[in-house]
């Protein structure tokens, strides 16, 4: 009997190999982190393990390890060389490194806590706090390095001309790293992995909805509200422009409010590049509804939505009549001119590259190139003055560039794409006469 209760207990209880295994492993953890190289090995991989749990353990739903290679390879290659390099530098080289590194972890952790602010938290956003709270070790593991690295050979007046020096090449030296490296990374890597949480628009009337499929396989989130006069318009992106969406609907026009991809409930990574294979996607679902005319359908395209709208239209007829408004320039193609270009092509260049691999997707050609293309189909440029993101500048460029026919609108006062908001009854007056005219033949 006494046998049997011992037998149970060691069932129950957790197997002591088990135990022995993790305090060892904890102990050499804390060995690890005692030492300077210690600290950058572990906040190293707590990187590491952040870009192979969002590429590899747990991608966006729809997607697969295989779309992420470069992603997740690419930069766990890159901190792997920091980590066989590191001990052979010099203190300040360390010491720049650990600091870079530790900014541009907290980016890298940036998406989780934007998720978690907005209640659509995943399991890959948690190794993402785990980034920002090794950030914080590479950030605090800076300066009390420089400290014990400093040199107390010499006078005191040497030391401290020596020290005066280094106290005034520190900034310098951050805001170079900050401007030529944290800055664009940080951003392409923030821009490729947040989105809207998921919502549904309020369009006023009952709508259906529906599941709109890509060319590369991903399921689309999106609202339908059906036809009245044979002619629909694609809203892009859905969710968030219902006001616009509801002067369509009032008019007898066909909605498909469609949500990109990697937003809200539709998957996919939220790569706005690649918003042209989701427009063509609803397109074709527009095509093949009974209430809808092959011949009366259109786009109406918001801010990036907007400029990818013009990139879609470009590849397909099908789009007969397209309305942009807030088109401006891409991340990493910003107008500069003068002597700034010499500080800011290097950080454009380098975001491109990042949105480009952090987004697997290349960027989409430049617009002026392409936009013609959509002639002989009606286009219609709305844009709000300064607007954002290079809007009042770049406009009137794609206005020379497009073919006839063709139409401006600058809406005095306005907000980015919030033409609707200054002006309610000249927008729905403007883009309703546009679209009959378009798609219904009047006017």
């Amino acid at each position: 009997m006494q046998t049997q209760v011992i037998e149970n207990e060691s069932r129950v209880g957790s197997p002591p190999h088990t135990i022995v295994s993790a305090r060892s492993i904890a102990r050499s953890l804390a060995r690890v982190a005692r030492g300077e190289y210690g600290l950058v090995l572990l906040a190293s991989g707590a990187f590491a393990l952040r870009f192979a749990d969002d590429s590899f353990v747990q991608p966006q739903p729809g997607t697969s390890a295989g779309d992420h290679l470069a992603s997740g390879l690419v930069p766990i290659a890159v901190l792997a060389g920091v980590v066989a390099t590191y001990p052979r530098l010099r203190a300040g080289v360390r010491v720049l490194i650990a600091m870079t590194l530790g900014a541009l972890g907290i980016t890298f952790g940036a998406p989780g806590v934007y998720h978690l602010l907005h209640g659509d938290t995943s399991g890959a956003d948690y190794t993402g706090l785990l980034a920002i709270v090794a950030a914080g070790v590479l950030l605090v593991l800076g300066p009390v390095t420089l400290w014990k690295a400093r040199r107390t050979d010499g006078s005191r007046r040497r030391r401290y001309v020596r020290r005066s020096l280094l106290v005034a090449a520190t900034p310098i030296l951050a805001l170079a790293a900050f401007w030529f490296v944290v800055f664009p990374i940080g951003l392409g890597y923030v821009y490729t992995h947040t989105a809207p949480a998921a919502s549904t628009p309020d369009v006023g009337v009952p709508s259906q909805r529906v599941t709109v499929t890509t060319s590369d396989s991903l399921d689309l989130a999106a609202w339908y509200v059906p036809s009245k006069n044979r002619a629909a318009v694609i809203v892009f992106p859905g969710p968030a422009r219902a006001k616009e969406a509801r002067v369509l609907i009032r008019h007898g026009y066909g909605a498909l409010l469609l949500e990109p991809r990697g937003q809200g409930a539709s998957e996919g990574d939220p790569v706005r590049w690649a918003g042209d294979r989701d427009l063509l996607a609803g397109l074709e679902f527009l095509q093949h509804r009974a209430d809808v005319d092959r011949a009366r359908i259109g786009a109406i395209g918001f801010s990036v939505g907007g400029e990818i709208l013009l990139e879609a239209a470009a590849q397909s007829n099908g789009f007969k009549a397209v309305v942009s408004e807030g088109a401006g320039s891409r991340v990493g193609d910003e107008d500069i001119s003068g002597a700034a270009r010499v500080l800011t092509e290097p950080n454009l260049a380098l975001m491109t590259a990042a949105v480009t691999l952090f987004g697997n997707h290349g960027p989409p050609p430049p617009i002026v190139d392409r936009i013609e293309r959509i002639a002989p189909r009606p286009l219609f440029l709305i844009y709000a003055d300064p607007g954002a993101g290079g809007e009042s500048s770049r406009q009137p460029k794609y206005l020379a560039a497009a073919g006839r026919p063709k139409a401006i609108w600058k809406v005095p006062g306005a907000k980015h794409t919030g033409g609707i908001d200054v002006a309610p009854a000249e927008y729905e007056q403007r883009v309703v006469a546009f679209l009959d005219s378009a798609l219904l033949g009047n006017g």
